[in-house]
């Protein structure tokens, strides 16, 4: 897979019932990652940003694959002890 094709959007978990998941590369809104506090998620897709995504009142991004890393390398999103 060549991880620096991916765009990857993050929005709040409210707004999962959005996803077009035929249109991204997790397969249902029982797969995708949350944050730690479980309000935030994100998907990723190569190619043109998905039409469901214009809806998206909370939407952060998109973000490259190295800036999504480091965003999830957060205490937002690890746990303390497993950060890099």
């Amino acid at each position: 897979m060549d991880y620096l094709n991916y765009h990857y959007l993050i929005f709040d978990v409210t707004e999962l019932p959005l996803v077009d998941f035929d249109f991204v590369l997790e397969t249902s809104i029982d797969t995708v990652r949350k944050s730690l506090d479980e309000t935030k998620t994100f998907v990723k897709w190569e190619g043109d940003i998905p039409d469901f995504v214009l809806n998206m009142q909370t939407k952060q991004g998109p973000y490259t694959h190295e800036e999504i890393l480091n965003i999830l390398n957060t205490e937002d999103w690890t746990y303390p002890e497993n950060l890099i």
